[in-house]
């Protein structure tokens, strides 16, 4: 009970912190670092498999509120932009993650899996079905949060003035009934992935299922903050809890490696997004927002916040989104194979 509120105490404060610095990711980084620290420290605790699980669901409703009919209809109508857009920066990605594999920085096809540009909460949950090291994922995927949305809030405020109409967060669902409605949808979700038990199910399955009920149904996804806040502590925790001294000894090791490649996969997400600008004449930032291998949800909130064009945007981060998740799997297998490693399945 002590390592628990002492868990509690300090993934909060760490969590306020690194929201108050505003980072997008902070709820879920600061139980992640609070986990390791604790874990790290031997003070381990095992956190329960259903909230956990639960956990994803939520997450699972909150990515589909970007899944909107407009959202759809803007990818519909320029689908060869955004083929050549999305598959380019998951070309080079996998380049990269193949490339780190070969030279052994990481192990098996984690680096292939930590690599993948964007979908991180997504992507740290499904690798370790698939033989990665779930740990070294999510040291990877955040680390790359950390600089792409960095570097995207830099860029976008030398380029564009900020707006004052960006969106607030909720600290209380606007209407209980479509919280309800939306807590049903998690519990359906859950139940769902357990029935079929696949990697990542409670994710995914509440992605399929909230994305249908909000276009078909018409219902309003409520997803107050501290009901996400706690979502994302328990997955931070899961993570965090997974780390030992020898694994974080190898992140450490591995940082030079891994800041590098987060740089090169930036700067040609760059050269990407200038060649929107030339061939496809779109602005220059939404362009670079547009291609960022960064989370959609920090895309959103950098976008929301600038002169920029929204839809396009979480068009093509979306997509991207989706064709990770699809091709992630056959690809982290493909790569890890020809890198001579064995990628190992741990499907139940």
């Amino acid at each position: 009970m002590v390592r628990w509120m002492l868990l509690i105490a300090v993934s909060g404060a760490l969590g306020a912190c690194l929201r108050w610095l505003g980072l997008p990711a902070g709820f879920l980084l600061g139980p992640m670092i609070a986990a390791i620290g604790l874990s790290v420290g031997g003070g381990a605790v095992s956190v329960p498999r259903v909230p956990f699980q639960l956990a994803q669901a939520v997450i699972g409703c909150l990515i589909a509120q970007t899944i909107t009919l407009p959202i759809l209809a803007e990818i519909g109508h320029e689908w060869p932009v955004f083929v050549g857009g999305v598959f380019s920066v998951i070309a080079v990605s996998l380049v990269i993650g193949w490339l780190l594999t070969r030279w052994q920085v990481l192990p098996g096809p984690t680096a292939i899996w930590g690599v993948s540009p964007g979908a991180a909460v997504a992507m740290t949950l499904m690798s370790e079905a698939y033989g990665a090291d779930q740990r070294l994922v999510a040291f990877m995927q955040y680390t790359r949060v950390v600089i792409v949305a960095s570097s995207a809030s830099i860029l976008a405020a030398i380029m564009a003035p900020a707006t004052h109409g960006s969106t607030s967060e909720a600290w209380w669902p606007v209407s209980l009934p479509a919280f309800a409605g939306t807590l049903l949808i998690v519990a359906l979700g859950f139940s769902i992935a357990r029935l079929l038990r696949t990697p990542a199910g409670p994710l995914l399955t509440a992605i399929v299922v909230a994305a249908l009920a909000q276009n078909v149904l018409g219902l309003d996804l409520q997803l107050p903050l501290p009901l996400l806040a706690v979502s994302f502590a328990f997955v931070g925790w899961g993570i965090g809890m997974r780390f030992t001294r020898t694994t974080l000894s190898h992140a450490v090791r591995a940082l030079p490696a891994v800041i590098a490649s987060i740089l090169i996969l930036v700067a040609v997400c760059g050269g990407i997004a200038v060649l929107l600008v030339v061939f496809a004449g779109v602005e220059p930032l939404t362009a670079f927002l547009a291609t960022s291998p960064g989370g959609a949800d920090t895309v959103a909130i950098i976008a929301s916040a600038t002169h920029v064009n929204v839809a396009y945007i979480m068009a093509m981060q979306l997509a991207r989104f989706f064709a990770v998740m699809i091709t992630g799997p056959f690809f982290a297998r493909l790569l890890t194979r020809w890198s001579g490693y064995a990628a190992v399945d741990q499907r139940p």
